[in-house]
């Protein structure tokens, strides 16, 4: 019996030696299909590892890192997004203020906040803040004859009208317009034209003139959800970042009422992944940290205006 076990071992080692490059190469092709698969898998996993929120830097796509196994998504050079996404943000620890430069009551809803004034009236509020940053892009890639939003009344009201002098006034509680000779095309009389828009502009307004997300595949960066009203409430999507399955989660930011500064919120809902969110237009409702949207309406900033 000893023999023959000895016998068995010694055939197997010729085999073994005889074919020892073939097992090599078996070998390796074994370990770099364990070593894809779970790179692959990898690439998915969700954790609840705390998240990498770097207070040294100045962006929002520098400050906040996605969870583990996302990735921020590419955004269009030159685009709304884009310019979202790496808007600059005020230091650490600094207070969401009020118009009047006072700190609000509540500082624990928001993780930053955009640097970008909100002026020295009530005025700029939550639908005005998404104008208010639409109009600074539009701009900034100086597409002044884009400029151009509706009142609540319905009347439209462009840049290129108020740089030339148009002005309204209030008759009976009607908005009409009316020219003066005051033809001023610099950045300090934008700021003006702005305030007029905020003054007469806001939910239902930004509502009707924006267009409606249909899927959750198309939501993006500078896209904003909304609820019509008086009051109605809006927040938008400062970030989008993306797995390789294709799921997303979402930056929000707001400013609110009285005009206070723009400020990225916390989720409530979900600590393991705050302050991202994730967004479900089939959702009957989205809880934002100071805000129940129901239903859950996702809209956008319409065509170029100057088309209107």
């Amino acid at each position: 019996m000893k023999q023959l076990i000895i016998y068995f071992i010694s055939k197997i080692s010729l085999i073994l030696v005889k074919h020892s490059r073939l097992i090599r190469f078996y070998h390796i092709v074994f370990f770099f299909t364990v070593l894809s698969v779970q790179t692959a898998f990898s690439q998915v996993i969700e954790t609840t590892e705390p998240l990498i929120i770097d207070q040294r830097k100045s962006t929002i796509r520098t400050r906040f890192a996605p969870p583990k196994g996302f990735l921020w998504a590419k955004e269009m050079p030159g685009s709304f997004g884009d310019y979202l996404a790496n808007f600059p943000l005020y230091p650490p620890n600094f207070p969401v203020r009020n118009f009047s430069s006072v700190p609000i009551e509540k500082q624990s809803n928001h993780v930053a906040i955009l640097k970008i004034d909100v002026g020295d009236k009530d005025l700029q509020q939550c639908a005005d803040a998404w104008i208010r940053l639409y109009a600074e892009y539009l701009w900034s890639q100086k597409r002044f004859e884009e400029i151009g939003f509706e009142f609540t009344s319905g009347q439209f009201f462009s840049w290129s009208d108020f740089k030339k002098g148009v002005r309204t006034r209030e008759i009976k509680n009607r908005v009409t317009f009316y020219q003066t000779r005051k033809v001023d095309d610099s950045y300090e009389n934008f700021r003006n034209y702005l305030n007029v828009i905020f003054r007469y502009a806001g939910t239902i307004s930004l509502d009707r003139e924006s267009v409606s997300v249909f899927q959750n595949s198309q939501i993006k960066t500078g896209d904003f959800l909304i609820k019509p009203g008086s009051p109605g409430h809006s927040v938008i999507i400062v970030g989008v970042a993306v797995n390789s399955s294709g799921k997303k989660l979402y930056l929000l930011a707001e400013s609110f009422m009285p005009a206070q500064d723009i400020h990225i919120l916390k989720n409530p809902l979900n600590s393991t992944i705050s302050p991202w969110y994730e967004l479900d237009l089939n959702a009957r409702k989205t809880v934002t940290a100071k805000y129940i949207f129901a239903p859950t309406s996702i809209k956008r900033f319409a065509v170029p205006q100057k088309n209107k």
